[in-house]
């Protein structure tokens, strides 16, 4: 199966050529023809399964191939749950996109909005953002979404998680009925299913979960430690081990920005990115992280979504999540496109409930590290 097979046009498989990529994933594979037919779909498939090229590359042929007449309103609309994946998603969009006509752009809060008005203005095909902005731009007047043709709900399941249901509902007010609908998620729960049901039209279902093994090439491992010696621990591991780049996920902002400062005088280059940062910290702090100048990225779990880091070897769980789910979304952050990963939890003896219900969530015990 070749991206040629899938029936994209010529300018986009040049643009998918020149991002090093020549066989779609399973999940592009499926989504792809459903999508250029104009199908409304529900996609379950978990982060790093190329679910964005799943939806971009169809949005950009469908776009591409229509002819251009005067300034352009907003045609498709991607709604995503945070500033860093709405950021990621545009990036992937320009690139797949660069021979084509089609132009997009990102608005996301924690920056200015007047940089997002102009762009606006300008003229805009395919708008990515995340929910809390776009009602900003919908209140000032500044966006016009009536002739959006396709609507994108990437990481529903996160959106309603975060709260944004309601956010969901009043962007749709503006939107047209007549749109194709896909909606992205990495679970199937009964809030997303009712979500789907809402907005969209005798969809079809794909679920990839089951035709990829989960986090084969991750080797997960525990560490049981004392809750005041964690700290400790991670410096050890990651000097002893010579580590280059390593992603930590702590609960709580708190902790994230007391663990990076303790890591720093460590002898670490280590940041913190959560929600309470402003998005020129955020994206700044991702950037020396992804080209090496900062070894550790201490990082919440909202924060990390839509983080998109190529050959990221290792992941650890400083705190354990308190939802299984959760640690499935940190370790798959690791172990992409057939590489190896390491996933690593610290675990005292407080988290042994939290860690027994990972266990169970997954079906098979993790090893754990010699002392």
């Amino acid at each position: 199966m070749s991206f040629a097979s899938l029936g994209l046009s010529a300018p986009i498989l040049l643009g998918v050529a020149e991002q090093g990529y020549d066989q779609p994933t399973p999940v592009q594979t499926r989504v792809i023809p459903l999508a250029l037919e104009g199908r409304d779909a529900i996609v379950c498939a978990r982060t790093g399964t190329g679910k964005t090229a799943a939806f971009a590359l169809p949005l950009l042929e469908r776009l591409g191939s229509a002819e251009r007449r005067g300034r352009s309103r907003v045609r498709a609309l991607v709604l995503t749950p945070t500033r860093e994946l709405a950021a990621q998603v545009a990036d992937d969009l320009a690139r797949y996109a660069k021979h084509t006509p089609v132009r997009s752009t990102a608005v996301f809060g924690g920056v200015s909005i007047r940089p997002q008005i102009a762009a606006l203005a300008a003229g805009v095909d395919v708008l990515v953002a995340t929910p809390g902005r776009l009602l900003d731009h919908l209140g000032q007047r500044t966006v016009d979404l009536s002739a959006v043709e396709a609507l994108v709900l990437d990481e529903a399941d996160r959106m309603l998680d975060m709260g944004f249901l309601p956010a969901i509902r009043r962007i749709a007010e503006s939107l047209p009925e007549e749109r194709q609908t896909l909606l992205f998620s990495a679970t199937l729960a009964e809030d997303v299913r009712a979500l789907a049901r809402r907005f969209l039209r005798d969809p079809v279902r794909v679920d990839v979960g089951a035709e990829e093994p989960r986090h084969e090439h991750i080797e997960q491992v525990v560490h049981r430690v004392d809750k005041a010696r964690k700290r400790e621990l991670l410096a050890r591991l990651i000097l002893g081990g010579g580590w280059r780049q390593v992603l930590v996920f702590t609960r709580t902002k708190h902790g994230a920005n007391r663990l990076a400062r303790q890591l720093t005088a460590d002898g670490l280059t280590a940041a913190a990115i959560h929600g309470n940062k402003s998005q020129g910290a955020r994206t700044r702090a991702l950037a020396e992280f992804k080209d090496g100048r900062i070894r550790v990225l201490v990082a919440t779990d909202v924060a990390a979504r839509g983080l998109d880091i190529d050959r990221l070897p290792h992941v650890v769980n400083f705190d354990l999540p308190d939802a299984p789910e959760h640690y499935v979304h940190r370790i798959g952050r690791t172990g992409r496109a057939g590489r190896d990963g390491v996933a690593l939890s610290l675990v005292s003896n407080d988290e042994r409930t939290l860690l027994a219900g990972i266990e169970r969530l997954l079906g098979h015990r993790i090893p754990v590290a010699a002392a």
